[in-house]
């Protein structure tokens, strides 16, 4: 396995920094298929029609965030695709993101999403899963975490996507650190970006290669997804940003094990 070395990195998460881990290429050659393991498909859009299906999804957290606004404004679902867009409007900056809190919760499992990621730094796509108790204390099993599928931080290179897990918010926050896959051409195209969690461990793949395998941080609750298109806590981090930009999403999908009972 051929490692990709970086210098060393910092960025903002939340309000937190976190030093990243050196990127790498996967730990297997071969193309997991969920339903070859067992996996039956549970839940999924694939963004037909002409708005955000709200029997699924909510435009999550209207308002104020990083420095930017989310509004429903900036997002779209047209020709098969959900459009997350960062729009610059006068001196006012949009965001985007959808959830499905309240609507579709899960545990375990296998989640896929396809996509085609955003073309500039400064703004990032990501793909997560939220637990609603990560606030409320510090023990993962139990209050959840924040799993990040997939973020797209471009100033870390142009073929690197990062995962993430972050619980117990607040002063005693704890994280995995971010996790670098390198995946040539990965800001080219759509692919495949998606987690597979177990009560003990999660797996992180890329166009369905398996890159990472973490046993901390592991959440034993229900969770919601999330899509968005994020800001940086500082406008400095956006001189480079093009707007509009857009993380274009294909498809999600979650799986989950048949029960043989």
């Amino acid at each position: 396995m051929k490692i990709y070395l970086l210098c060393a990195a910092l960025f903002f998460v939340m309000g937190v920094g976190w030093a990243q881990r050196p990127a790498q290429g996967p730990m297997s050659k071969k193309r997991f298929n969920p339903e070859k393991k067992g996996y039956r498909l549970v839940w999924e859009d694939q963004f037909k029609g002409k708005a955000l299906d709200t029997t699924k999804w909510s435009v999550r957290g209207i308002g104020p965030r990083a420095i930017a606004y989310v509004s429903e404004e900036a997002v779209k679902v047209e020709n098969g695709y959900l459009k997350l867009y960062a729009l610059k409007k006068g001196d006012s900056l949009l965001g985007s993101a959808v959830g499905t809190q309240g609507k579709f919760m899960s545990k375990y499992g296998y989640y896929e999403c396809r996509a085609k990621l955003q073309r500039s730094p400064g703004v990032w796509a990501a793909f997560w899963l939220q637990s609603p108790q990560v606030g409320k204390g510090g023990d993962p099993a139990k209050y959840g975490a924040e799993i990040d599928v997939m973020e797209f931080f471009k100033k870390l290179g142009t073929d690197i996507v990062s995962h993430n897990v972050h619980w117990a918010y607040g002063p005693n926050q704890q994280t995995t650190h971010g996790m670098q896959s390198y995946r040539r051409g990965v800001s080219q195209g759509f692919h495949t970006f998606a987690l597979e969690w177990f009560p003990d461990k999660y797996i992180f793949y890329v166009d369905g290669l398996k890159y990472y395998e973490v046993a901390s941080g592991v959440s034993n609750i229900e969770q919601y997804l999330i899509l968005s298109m994020e800001y940086p806590g500082k406008k400095e981090e956006i001189l480079k940003t093009v707007f509009p930009d857009v993380f274009t999403v294909d498809y999600v999908r979650v799986y989950q094990k048949v029960d043989k009972d």
